[in-house]
């Protein structure tokens, strides 16, 4: 289904996060007449194109769509995505009160966080920041009761089912691990974000 959204926009409606990553890397290829922004979401893409004709638009999204799920049925979209390897120093305030939720130890906490490759969902919060996903189960744990009003940016962190690498410096409530050097995001880069929907991702214990 393809709803309006606000003046300009329309929210097209995927249903998965597979196909949401097809509709935006198809949209990137393909870009119609007057698009400006490209938002993918879990089961969402919000495209957004100022002063284009929203009725020829829809139209041209329900045909890529029908596309893309078709295509959905015979190959798998992530596997040829980079991989980002991030080193991390596992010092993090929240690393032992996540293992005291988790029911485990500190040790095998960061085994679990570094143990499997996540994917970036979608972009959203802040510029840069990616949502991950794929995150062992036994770390999905709730956010902060009281978010902190700064969290530096490089820290790792966690919150139900995604993991997270702060881009710049903020407000946040999600548990943080522990802290990488490795810039995620910085506006003088082309393109600022080393994160791209897809994107595959590994932590690594530095």
């Amino acid at each position: 289904m393809i709803r309006l959204a606000g003046e300009h926009g329309l929210l097209v409606e995927t249903g998965s996060l597979e196909l949401s990553h097809r509709m935006d890397a198809a949209l990137r290829r393909e870009r119609p007449d007057r698009v400006e922004e490209i938002v993918p979401g879990p089961d969402t893409v919000l495209v957004v194109a100022p002063g284009g004709d929203r009725e020829r638009l829809r139209a041209r999204l329900e045909r890529l769509l029908a596309r893309e799920r078709d295509r959905s049925l015979a190959a798998e979209p992530a596997a040829a995505a980079p991989v980002v390897t991030i080193p991390v120093v596992y010092d993090g305030a929240d690393l032992e009160p996540v293992a005291e939720l988790a029911g485990c130890g500190v040790d095998e906490v960061i085994a679990r966080h570094a143990g499997r490759e996540l994917v970036v969902g979608w972009l959203g919060f802040a510029p840069g920041f990616a949502y991950l996903t794929g995150l062992d189960p036994v770390l999905r744990v709730p956010r902060l009761d009281t978010p902190r009003t700064s969290v530096p940016a490089g820290s790792v962190a966690v919150a139900g089912p995604y993991s997270a690498v702060y881009p710049t410096a903020s407000p946040g409530g999600w548990r943080l691990l522990g802290r990488t050097e490795l810039r995620v995001w910085d506006v003088a880069a082309d393109p600022p974000s080393l994160f791209r929907p897809g994107t595959r991702v590994r932590f690594e214990p530095a």
